[in-house]
């Protein structure tokens, strides 16, 4: 009997023929196809079938419609797998609107990016012992934002004197980059062998406490007058304000492009440039000739030394124009009497072409940290020589105005102060005195161990020639003895530190064993706060930080 079921009973719907043997199975198989697909595409679903065979049956021409097909059906597993697949794809869902199109941007997107962007430029900076620090600097970061993260970085104290150097070795050329600079822009300008250093520079803005040591009157004047001079009072307002016309007068050195001499000229710096006279110290129009705008050009020190440029002074300084890199003949190089002009052309360089842009920088420390301003005269005008000797019995400080009375004072509070150290080294140091004096200095920042005389002037020069910038070393004549290194009125003078022994105790002394201190620490605090046998008080500690 045979195990064969009805067609009909397979597939509802579909007549069975009587059976024959001779039956085309490929032609059933191909009919079979179609009618599935058939069904699958009422669904909106196209899919790729195998051929269906059920017991040896061979299934009849004709199609089925969906919802009458059995559970009991045979299908292949692989069909429907692949049907499940093209449900779940989207491009079976209807299309919706994005409502938010920019977050559908590329890979490296401004808007998904986690980190670097191609906003984001890598510089490197140097600090005076070689070492640099690569930092990550965006399109918009100012100067002094990247040394507030310098200082973050490396531990510093923030006191605002901290400077972005341009320094270009080939050239021979270096300038402190202002405060609102883009640092991408300027690092655009440099070359390959330039680099960025950190540095101190107490005379930044030194100028906005102290006008009088940066403008002397003979250097400054009316544009309209050839003899009136600008009263002191209203100096820096008067550079500060772009409608005023005040100019800088002097006679500067000049070396021509392709030249090795040395011209000596009247010179005249305005708002519209650097001019020199043809004809003597004549300031008419036809015998004006401008070498330099103020523009697009930035004023730099040389840092080569005289000889280098065959230059008549130690005092040089050069205009080189923003987009010159290494072409020497478009740099003006010029050369000053003393450090005092040097000083007071650049100053005036900076002022009349940032003006108010300066101030503004100079103020926005301030405004933040105190909200007294510090641009102002003082209420009482005190001279250095007075500035002695202060009482510390009581809360406040006292001022002695009669020479001998505060020469006598100093000489009390040293001895002060050495009895009070020697109570420190007996009480909190488990060492002998004489040890810990001899060693406890350097820690300090201002102590720089074995360097060179002319290392020490050097690093007092870059780091501003302010009255009472100073720094201690180990003496080169005498291996006993200390050298205080110290600016006074853009002069750098050096006053030698002796040992003294008494009763087996090893003090120091700047006066010949006048006043005597247990140690370095001690001198540096007194002087710091007195003036004594010093041409100014200490005031500005020669720093060199290490990146």
């Amino acid at each position: 009997m045979s195990n064969r079921q009805p067609l009909d009973q397979v597939l509802p719907g579909v007549h069975a023929e009587p059976f024959h043997d001779d039956v085309d199975l490929e032609a059933l198989v191909n009919d079979m196809n179609s009618s599935l697909e058939s069904l699958y595409s009422s669904c909106s679903i196209h899919t790729e079938t195998t051929p269906l065979l059920h017991q040896g049956h061979a299934p009849h021409h004709g199609h089925a419609p969906h919802h009458e097909l059995h559970h009991s059906q045979p299908v292949h597993i692989t069909a429907v797998r692949r049907l499940q697949e093209q449900q779940c794809r989207p491009s079976s869902l209807p299309a919706v609107i994005n409502p938010f199109p920019e977050l559908c941007t590329p890979p490296g997107s401004p808007v998904l990016s986690p980190t670097h962007t191609p906003d984001n430029h890598i510089i490197k900076v140097c600090s005076e012992d070689g070492a640099g620090k690569v930092v990550e600097v965006p399109a918009d970061m100012r100067a002094r934002d990247v040394c507030q993260l310098l200082v973050y970085k490396s531990h510093c104290l923030d006191d605002n004197c901290w400077s972005l150097v341009e320094h270009h070795p080939l050239l021979g050329l270096e300038r402190c980059l202002e405060d609102h600079e883009l640092v991408v822009q300027v690092h655009a300008s440099m070359t390959s062998d330039s680099k960025f250093l950190f540095r101190k520079n107490y005379a930044k803005y030194e100028f906005f406490r102290n006008p009088l040591n940066f403008f002397p009157d003979q250097m400054v004047t009316w544009c309209q007058e050839s003899n009136g001079s600008i009263p002191q009072s209203q100096l820096l307002q008067k550079f500060l304000n772009s409608s005023s016309c005040v100019e800088v007068q002097g006679s500067l050195y000049w070396k021509e492009s392709g030249k090795k001499s040395w011209k000596r000229l009247s010179m005249f710096l305005r708002r519209s440039g650097l001019y020199c006279s043809t004809k003597g110290s004549s300031k008419e129009p036809r015998h004006l000739q401008l070498l330099s705008d103020l523009e697009d050009c930035n004023i730099y020190t040389v840092t080569t030394g005289r000889k280098s440029h065959n230059a008549p002074t130690d005092y040089q300084f050069c205009i080189k124009p923003s987009k010159v890199r290494n072409d020497c003949k478009e740099l003006r190089m010029l050369c000053a009497e003393d450090e005092q002009s040097r000083t007071c052309w650049m100053t005036a360089f900076r002022l009349l072409k940032y003006g108010i842009l300066l101030y503004q920088n100079y103020k926005s420390p301030q405004q933040r940290k105190s909200p007294l301003s510090h641009f102002s005269t003082p209420v009482r005008s005190v001279s250095e020589n007075s500035l002695v000797a202060m009482d510390f019995s009581g809360r406040t400080g006292r001022v002695i105005e009669n020479p001998l009375e505060a020469q006598s004072a100093a000489l009390e509070e040293g001895q002060t102060w050495r009895k009070r150290g020697q109570r420190m080294n007996a009480l909190g140091s488990p060492l002998h005195p004489s040890s810990v004096s001899s060693v406890i200095h350097r820690t300090q920042l201002w102590f720089h161990g074995r360097i060179m005389r002319d290392e020490a002037h050097k690093m007092v020069m870059q780091q501003g020639q302010v009255d009472g910038l100073f720094l201690l070393r180990d003496s080169q004549s005498n291996p006993r003895a200390f050298v205080l290194t110290l600016c006074h009125h853009q002069k750098i003078r050096h006053f030698q530190i002796l040992p003294y022994e008494e009763d087996g105790q090893m003090f120091f002394s700047l006066d010949e064993g006048s006043t005597k201190f247990t140690d370095l620490i001690h001198l540096v605090e007194f002087y710091q706060l007195n003036r004594g046998v010093l041409p100014c008080r200490l005031k500005h500690p020669c720093t060199a930080v290490a990146l």
